[in-house]
C-alpha cells in the first residue's frame, strides 16, 4: 500500500473491513441464524458494514444538497441502498455501498492523483543580481534592479535579468530555454536572456527588461496560464449523474405516488419503487468506467509508458497532430563529428590536428572532436593557445600555426576555404596558411524517431511538426530526414507556445494536439498542448510534472503504441457504457410493470457491474 495516498489507504481498510463483516452476514443470512432477529435487530447489525464504507458517501450526499446540487450519483446511491433496507434487502444496500466504493478507490488510483506544481522550474529562476556599487559587488534581488542598470555575470551564475553585454564575451548554456545543448559565443553588443547560464567568462550586461517583463518571468506565467487553459475532459459520471439520476429518482416517486391513487394499494407501489431505485442504481457504469480506463492505464505502464490520468487516454484516442520538440526528443542531444572534408591531408591528420588544437578547450565542440580523435591529446604537442572572439581558436602543433574555426577566421587569416552549407555547426581547419579541410558537428537522430513518424500516421495522425531553439539548417535537415509535415526552427519557448495555439485553434472541434518535450523549456507548451508527452529517462523533472504522459525510456514509438492502448480502452469503456445502460433500461422498465423482483434488480445492478468489470479487465491486454 506505499504508493497509496492516506486517504486511499483508509479507504482500502474500510472496503476490507466491511467485506469481512459482509461475508459473515450473506453466511448467517443464508443459514437461517438471523431469522428469529426482529428486524429493528437486522437492520442495527447490516447498519454496521453499511455505515463502515458508505457514511462518507451519505455526507457528500447532504453537503451536496445544502450547497444546492441535489441530483448527484452519491443521493442516488444513498436513496437506491436505503430503499434497499426499506424493503428488507439489507445485504443488497451493504453489497451495492461496498462494490460503489471499491470503484471509487479505482477512480481514485487510477485518474485521481493531483499532479505536483512544477516547482522544479523555479530553479531557473535567479536568486539574486550582482550589482557594482562604488567599486563594490553588491548581490541584490532582481526585482530590485532597474532597466538601464549594469549587472556583472561571473562565470557559472544565472543569468538574472534581460540585457545586452557591455563588457567581456563568454560562452552562454540556453538549454534551459532553448534546448540547444551547444552554448552559444555572445560579445559586446550581444543579447543575452535571463534564465541561462554564463559559461566562460566574466561579462557586464546593461538590464533592458524589469524583472517582471523579463523571459524567465514570463516561462513562469506561460505554464500558469497553460494549465489553467488546458482541455479537460469531465467526468462521464458527473455528466451522466446530472440527467439520470434526477429522472429515475422523479420516476421512482411518481411511480410509489401516482398509481396507488387510483387503486389504493400504496403497499404495492411504494416496493416496486424501490425496487426501481436499486435496479437504477449505477453500479455498473460507476465502476466499470475507471475500471476501464485503469485497465488502460496498467497496460501503458506495463510498457514504461505513465499516463496520469484516465481522461487523457480518451484525448490520446483522438490525436489528429503531434507536435515535436527536436533536441532530446527526435534527435540524441548528443554531438558527435558526422562528417570529415579533408583537403592535403587524410580524415586521420585533420582530426588529430583539429584534437591538438582543442585540446585546452571545455567547449562540447571541442569535446566532439576529441571524441572522434578516440585518444588522449599530447598537449606537449601544443604551444600558444588562445580563442578568437567569436570565431574560434589558434595554436601551433608540432610547430605550426593551426586555425581552428568558422569560415570568418579563414578569411580573417587569408586562407582560402569554400564556406559549406549544410546541417550543424561547420568547423574549418588551416595549418601554417594551408587549408587542410572542415569537419562537421551535428546532432544524430535517434534511433526509432522515423519509425515513430510512420507509426503514428498509421494510427490517424495527420500533422506532424517539430518546434526548436535550434537553427533553421539543422531544423530543416533532420525535418526532411524524418518526413514531417511542418517545422519551425530557432524558437523561444514563447513562441513555441504561439505556435501550439494556433495549431490548437486550426484544429476540428473532436481533434486533439499532442506535445511531445523533455526539457524545462517545454514546459510551458506541454501544459498547453491537449496532451502532454514528456521524456522520462533524460526529460527534466520540470517537463515530467508538466506532462500528462511520461514516456520513460525516452522511446518516441511508444506514442503510436500508447494511441493503440488508448483506442482499445474506449471501445472497451463504450462496450460497458451501451451494456449497462440497455440492461438497466430494460430491468427498469420490467420493474415498474411489477415483473421484476429483488433477484432481478441485484443482477441489473451487481450483476452488470461484474460484468462490466471482467470486460474492462481486458483493457490490461491493450495494446499487446
Amino acid at each position: 500500500m506505499g504508493s497509496l495516498t492516506k486517504k486511499q489507504k483508509n479507504t482500502l481498510l474500510r472496503i476490507i473491513a466491511a467485506a469481512v463483516l459482509f461475508a459473515g452476514l450473506f453466511v448467517c443470512e443464508h443459514t437461517g441464524v438471523l431469522e428469529p432477529l426482529p428486524m429493528w435487530a437486522c437492520i442495527a447489525i447490516f447498519a454496521v458494514p453499511y455505515l463502515i464504507i458508505g457514511y462518507d458517501i451519505m455526507i457528500k450526499a447532504v453537503k451536496n444538497i445544502t450547497r444546492g446540487q441535489v441530483f448527484d450519483e452519491n443521493l442516488l446511491m444513498m436513496i437506491a441502498t436505503i430503499a434497499a433496507f426499506c424493503i428488507g434487502e439489507y445485504l443488497e444496500a451493504v453489497a451495492v455501498m461496498l462494490f460503489y466504493q471499491v470503484g471509487e478507490l479505482f477512480q481514485s488510483y487510477a485518474v485521481g492523483k493531483s499532479r505536483k506544481s512544477i516547482t522544479d522550474l523555479m530553479d531557473i529562476v535567479p536568486e539574486y543580481a550582482n550589482v557594482e556599487y562604488d567599486g563594490e559587488i553588491e548581490q541584490v534581488d532582481p526585482d530590485d534592479v532597474e532597466v538601464g542598470d549594469t549587472i556583472i555575470i561571473k562565470p557559472g551564475e544565472r543569468i538574472p535579468l534581460d540585457g545586452v553585454i557591455t563588457d567581456g564575451e563568454t560562452m552562454i548554456d540556453t538549454a534551459a530555454l532553448t534546448g540547444e545543448s551547444v552554448p552559444r559565443r555572445a560579445a559586446v553588443g550581444d543579447e543575452v536572456i535571463s534564465g541561462c547560464i554564463n559559461g566562460s567568462g566574466t561579462v557586464k550586461v546593461e538590464v533592458t527588461k524589469a524583472f517582471e517583463d523579463s523571459t524567465v518571468t514570463r516561462i513562469l506565467e506561460l505554464v500558469e496560464n497553460a494549465g489553467s487553459k488546458k482541455a479537460r475532459v469531465e467526468n462521464f459520471i458527473t455528466r451522466f449523474a446530472k440527467i439520470y439520476t434526477p429522472a429515475v429518482t422523479i420516476a421512482a416517486a411518481l411511480l410509489a405516488v401516482i398509481p396507488p391513487l387510483f387503486d389504493g394499494n400504496w403497499t404495492e407501489w411504494i416496493a416496486r419503487a424501490c425496487t426501481f431505485l436499486v435496479i437504477s442504481c449505477p453500479c455498473a457504469l460507476v465502476i466499470s468506467v475507471p475500471m476501464g480506463f485503469f485497465g488502460g492505464i496498467g497496460a501503458a505502464s506495463r510498457a514504461g509508458i505513465l499516463v496520469k490520468g484516465g481522461n487523457y487516454l480518451e484525448a490520446v484516442s483522438s490525436l489528429t497532430a503531434v507536435v515535436f520538440d527536436k533536441t532530446g526528443t527526435l534527435t540524441k542531444g548528443e554531438f558527435r563529428v558526422s562528417k570529415v572534408q579533408a583537403e592535403g591531408c587524410t580524415e586521420e591528420e585533420l582530426i588529430e590536428t583539429a584534437a591538438l588544437a582543442e585540446c585546452f578547450s571545455n567547449h562540447p565542440i571541442a569535446a566532439s572532436i576529441r571524441e572522434a580523435y578516440g585518444k588522449p591529446a599530447d598537449p606537449r604537442r601544443v604551444a600558444n593557445s588562445g580563442e578568437t572572439a567569436g570565431h574560434g581558436v589558434t595554436a601551433e602543433v608540432d610547430g605550426k600555426r593551426v586555425l581552428l574555426g568558422n569560415h570568418k577566421l579563414m578569411e580573417a587569416n587569408g586562407v582560402k576555404a569554400e564556406e559549406l552549407t549544410c546541417a550543424g555547426t561547420v568547423v574549418y581547419a588551416a595549418s601554417d596558411g594551408k587549408y587542410l579541410g572542415a569537419i562537421v558537428i551535428s546532432d544524430g537522430i535517434k534511433d526509432g524517431s522515423a519509425d515513430a513518424i510512420k507509426a503514428l500516421r498509421a494510427e490517424g495522425v495527420r500533422r506532424t511538426v517539430m518546434l526548436t531553439g535550434d537553427r533553421k539548417a539543422e531544423a530543416d535537415a533532420v525535418s526532411a530526414e524524418l518526413g514531417l509535415d511542418e517545422h519551425y526552427a530557432e524558437l523561444l519557448p514563447a513562441d513555441k507556445v504561439g505556435i501550439v495555439e494556433k495549431l490548437l485553434n486550426e484544429r476540428k472541434k473532436n481533434d486533439r494536439l499532442a506535445f511531445v518535450g523533455d526539457g524545462i523549456n517545454d514546459a510551458p507548451v506541454l501544459a498547453r498542448a491537449d496532451v502532454g508527452i514528456a521524456m522520462g529517462s533524460m526529460g527534466s523533472d520540470a517537463a515530467i510534472e508538466a506532462a500528462d504522459i511520461v514516456i520513460m525510456d525516452d522511446d518516441i514509438r511508444k506514442i503510436p503504441l500508447v494511441m493503440r492502448i488508448a483506442g482499445r480502452t474506449m471501445r472497451i469503456v463504450r462496450e460497458n457504457i451501451v451494456f449497462a445502460l440497455a440492461v438497466k433500461l430494460a430491468v427498469l422498465i420490467l420493474g415498474a410493470l411489477g415483473f421484476a423482483d429483488m433477484w432481478l434488480a441485484v443482477f441489473a445492478d451487481v450483476g452488470v457491474a461484474v460484468l462490466a468489470i471482467l470486460n474492462s479487465m481486458r483493457a490490461l491486454r491493450a495494446g499487446r
